[in-house]
Formats: structure tokens, C-alpha cells, sequence
């Protein structure tokens, strides 16, 4: 359906791919994946037209209407929420507007010509079904019917995002073009959208740093690597091993081809001077000249080095949480919730988005006054804290922003040679250029791997991590589960990506509108010990109605059968 010859894009020197030539399948669904900075997002809004390639060319259908993950919503913020959903179907959308326009001057004057047209329009979409499908991906997303006619202004930034990727959902594309449409999703919404995609029956194009998303959805991994693009069959953690296999391969053909020359340069050397065996030496000097070997380009990914280490045990019991209550006016996100925190558990936290889990931890560390309820840690605890807006964290200490990060960092430990900073700034992946950056121009992933080293150098033995994985690419995420796994203090964590909590966890606790569950196990075992449609209790709750509506029908359709079969 969509299709690329030898695309290239370069800014400057630098080159991020080039000779791409890939043909995109209806049907297929495609996991985007790459280090930071490697080309993912660039080659989406190419593919959009939003952004010129370098080289090459990209052939799609003039039928062919994509759907693009939009990020800016400010030009929604008055328009009502299911309306924003349904204007994703431009063509649609107007012509209903427009209809309804019609309707409202039918008195005056009304025309039967284009009203027909319109109604055309609406038919071949399936019009008359549009909000109940736009309502229907909104609640999947986890927004509730009784928002669905507020104005988007309503909503906070992640939310509003949401809204913004049901719209790409529901204006029936032919390919979607998604970059990470898991963020600011929580568990129950990433599931929903799994089930959608792997529905859709047009070409996916996905970014994603959420190791579980990508086996679950994709069939194919595009991988944008080495200056190049290379598609692999197969889900996430099938093509991890067949690139590992592929490398292997070519490295053994260098080095068979290597010892090929080596066998031939020696027989030269040896027998060069000698009359005897010149022409047969000659012979082979022109052979090793035709045995060129094209050294294999450097791998664009980078794993950072984590080393987590606490500066010294804490007592047995870590944190105590006793009725803790939290209301943001009318909104009541804690009621009661009380916790104990052993030394070295594994904790994570997890439910929908809005139940409070980042207020919890922000009560716990201090950073919000609980309405109600106390907060005690224990003996010798040294709490480091991980924030979901983890660049603000960076930039609230005083002066932040025009600080170079190797100064934020030497700050954190001023009795360090600047040596050892240097050190483990190299060891999170911060060059020595990078090295001298503003805090204030950092991205994402860099203000992560910043905060993560400062817990290097500061070892805490308590560790309070609120979406960690978010901005880090799949590199830096698998990084920072080894060292996590090695970290001998206690973790208390947020997160929606099951991958990273199924990795760490040794506890889990689900917070949602009936309570807390507490579950002392890892994220495998609690799924199998509550069912894999635990989370998605809202689901289970519609399929139940829709089943009892169901029977109660054939029930009456059965009676009224009797009815008839009666009178005859």
C-alpha cells in the first residue's frame, strides 16, 4: 500500500538512513523501533508529507487517506470533546455540519440537490454510526461517557492527547501513522488499543518504546539502524534475536573472508623473491586486491550503564502510609489508603490513569500535603525521587536552567574530582559535548539519564520512580531494568509499561474506584491468579450487559414464536 525506493534523509553531515526501499503491506502492522534520534519520528512525518526526504521516493495510492497521530490539541481547546473525535473524518464531518445547516434553513429555502449529495456522503461513511464509534474509542481510552460534551479545555495535557489520538482512530483510515501512542495511557487503555490495532485491517506504521505493545500488536519490526532500514517478520522479541543472529552472521563472513587473505598474504610473503613461484605469488596479490571487505557500519544504538547502589541499608520497615485521603476539589483520587513498606521489596503501583498513583507517591515523599492520614519512614531511609514531569524536576532546583549538566552533576557531589563526574556522566551516555549542554536544552531521555545519575552518585537506599520509562528509548529502558535488578535498597514505582513492572516487581498493588488490592507476587503471577481480563473491568461490565440484553431478546423472540405457533 505504501511504498519507499532508496529514501534517504540527512541534516547537515549527520545521516540518519538512506537506500530505504520498503513496501508497507495492507494488513500488516509495523513496529517502528530505533535509538533516540535515529530517524523514527522523521520518517513518519515524511511519510505524512510534513517533511521532505533527502533522497529517494515514496509512492502512495491517491485513495489512500492516513491517519496521523496529532500532538497539537490548542486549536480543539472550546470544541466539545466527541465533536473533536468525530472532525478526525474531515469529509464527513463537514458534510454533516453542513446538512444539519441546511436542515436549520429548510424554511427559507432548502436544497434537495445538495442535501442529496451530502446524504451520499454520510451514507458512504457510515455517518449516522460516527458518534457512537467516536464514543466508543473514547471510552476504550478511559474517557467517561459524562465528559464526552464538555469542551477538550476541560481535560488535562494527557487526556487531552487521548482525545487526540481517538480522533486519528476514528476517521477510518487506510494507514495509521502513530508516534508513541502509549504515552500518557494507562494500563487499561494500552490493552484497548492493542485489541484495536490488531482489528484494523489497513497498514500500521507504530513508534513505541513499550516492549509488551510491540510483541502484542506488530507482525513485522521496521528498524531504522546502521544508516538504514531494515524490516524484519515477526513480533519485537523475535526480531531482537534475528538481528542478534544476522550480525553474528555477517561478523563470521568478515572473518572467514579475513582469513581467506590472510592464508593468500602469507604465500605472497614467503615466496615473493622466489622465481619459481613468482607468477603463482603474482597471481594471488591480484587476488587478495579483488577480496575487498566492506567493514560493517556502527550500530546507532547505545546502551547507558546503570549502577545503582545504596549508601547504606535502612531499617526493617521502610515507609508507613496510614489513611491517607486526597481531594483536588470535587475530584477524590485517595480515600483511606494505608501501606507498609518492607526493606528491599519491589513495589508497583498500578491502575487507571486519574486514581492517584503519582499523587500517593508525591504525598509520600513530601511533595503534596495529604488531606488526611500520616506518613512515617523508617529508620535510616534515604529516599531518591523520580518524577513523571522529570524535566521540571530538574529545572525547580535554583538557577537549573542555565547550568551545564556536568556542573548540575558536580553539585550533587562536590566533594568528587570533576574525574570522577565526567566519569559517570560517560557512563549514562553524556559525551563531553554533551557534557557541556544547558539543563534547560535537554531532551526528555537526556533529563531522564541526568536524574537516574545524580541516584548513581547520591545512593539512595529508597527509590521513588514515577513513570520511569517514559521518553527513554528500548536501549535505555532494558539498562535501567539490569539496574534495577541489581539495586539492593527498596523500589516503590509508577508505571504502565508491563514489560518494565513484570521485569521488576515483587508486589503489586492495584488501586481503583472499589480499593486497594495488595498482592505479594510478581505481575505474572498476579495475572494468573486474577484472570487476564482483571484490569479491564469496565469491558467485562458491557460484555455482561450486552449478554443479559442478548438472552433477555432471544428469550422474548422465543416466547413470541409460542405466542404465534398457539393462535395457528
Amino acid at each position: 500500500m505504501i511504498s519507499i525506493s532508496n529514501l534517504g534523509k540527512s541534516f547537515g553531515e549527520q545521516t540518519l538512513f538512506t537506500g530505504a526501499s520498503v513496501r508497507f503491506a495492507k494488513g500488516e502492522r509495523y513496529g517502528l523501533v530505533g535509538s533516540n534520534g535515529s530517524g523514527k519520528s522523521t520518517l513518519l512525518r515524511i511519510l505524512s508529507g510534513d517533511e521532505p526526504a533527502s533522497e529517494g521516493s515514496i509512492s502512495i495510492p491517491k485513495r489512500c487517506r492516513l491517519g496521523v497521530l496529532k500532538q497539537d490539541h490548542f486549536e480543539y481547546e472550546d470544541v466539545p470533546i466527541l465533536d473533536v473525535v468525530m472532525m478526525g473524518n474531515a469529509e464527513l464531518w463537514d458534510a454533516m455540519v453542513e446538512k444539519d445547516r441546511l436542515l436549520e434553513r429548510a424554511d427559507e429555502h432548502f436544497d434537495g440537490d445538495r442535501f442529496a449529495a451530502l446524504e451520499e456522503i454520510v451514507m458512504r461513511w457510515d455517518g449516522y454510526s460516527l458518534e457512537s464509534r467516536a464514543a466508543e474509542i473514547l471510552e476504550g481510552l478511559g474517557i467517561e461517557t459524562e465528559v464526552h460534551r464538555q469542551p477538550l479545555s476541560t481535560l488535562s495535557g494527557g487526556f487531552k492527547l487521548r482525545v487526540l489520538l481517538a480522533q486519528t482512530l476514528a476517521a477510518a483510515p487506510d494507514a495509521l501513522l502513530l508516534d508513541e501512542p502509549t504515552n500518557h495511557l494507562d494500563i487499561l487503555s494500552i490493552r484497548w488499543l492493542e485489541k484495536f490495532l490488531s482489528d484494523f485491517r489497513g497498514v500500521v506504521l507504530v513508534v513505541s518504546h513499550d516492549h509488551r505493545f510491540l510483541d502484542n500488536v506488530c507482525t513485522q519490526i521496521a528498524d531504522i539502524d546502521y544508516e538504514t532500514l531494515t524490516v524484519y517478520p515477526g513480533s519485537y522479541s523475535n526480531f531482537e534475536q534475528k538481528k542478534v543472529e544476522e550480525r553474528a552472521r555477517r561478523e563470521a563472513e568478515i572473518a572467514q573472508r579475513q582469513q581467506e587473505i590472510d592464508h593468500h598474504q602469507k604465500f605472497v610473503d614467503r615466496f615473493r623473491y622466489k622465481a619459481s613461484k613468482a607468477r603463482q605469488a603474482q597471481s594471488r596479490v591480484k587476488l587478495i586486491n579483488r577480496m575487498t571487505i566492506e567493514p560493517l557500519p556502527q550500530s546507532s544504538r547505545r546502551y547507558p550503564l546503570f549502577r545503582f547502589a545504596s549508601r547504606r541499608p535502612s531499617g526493617k520497615r521502610v515507609l508507613s502510609l496510614e489513611g491517607i485521603s486526597k481531594s483536588y476539589g470535587d475530584n477524590h483520587v485517595l480515600d483511606d489508603v494505608s501501606l507498609e513498606i518492607g526493606r528491599g521489596e519491589r513495589i508497583a503501583i498500578i491502575g487507571p490513569n486519574g486514581i492517584g498513583k503519582s499523587t500517593l507517591l508525591k504525598i509520600a515523599i513530601g511533595e503534596v500535603p495529604a488531606d488526611s492520614g500520616e506518613i512515617d519512614w523508617g529508620y535510616e531511609t534515604h529516599p531518591g525521587y523520580f518524577a513523571q514531569d522529570h524535566r521540571q524536576q530538574l529545572l525547580d532546583s535554583q538557577g537549573a536552567a542555565r547550568k551545564t549538566v556536568e556542573n548540575w552533576l558536580w553539585d550533587c557531589c562536590p566533594g568528587e574530582p570533576i574525574g570522577f563526574v565526567r566519569g559517570q556522566l560517560g557512563a549514562v551516555l553524556f559525551s563531553k559535548d554533551e557534557a557541556m549542554k544547558r539543563i534547560g536544552s535537554l531532551s526528555g531521555g537526556e533529563a531522564a539519564r541526568l536524574l537516574f545519575c545524580r541516584h548513581i552518585v547520591l545512593k539512595p537506599n529508597v527509590m521513588v520512580l514515577d513513570e520511569p520509562t517514559n521518553h527513554l528509548d528500548l536501549e535505555a529502558i532494558e539498562a535501567l531494568i539490569e539496574g534495577l535488578s541489581n539495586y539492593t535498597g527498596t523500589l516503590l514505582l509508577v508505571s504502565h509499561d508491563r514489560w518494565f513492572v513484570s521485569r521488576l516487581a515483587t508486589r503489586i498493588i492495584e488501586i481503583s474506584r472499589d480499593g486497594v488490592n495488595d498482592f505479594v507476587g510478581s505481575y505474572g503471577e498476579y495475572l494468573d491468579r486474577l484472570g487476564d481480563d482483571h484490569l479491564d473491568r469496565a469491558a467485562a461490565l458491557v460484555k455482561a450487559k450486552r449478554e443479559r440484553r442478548e438472552k433477555k431478546a432471544s428469550a422474548r423472540a422465543l416466547q413470541v414464536g409460542l405466542s404465534v405457533a398457539a393462535m395457528r
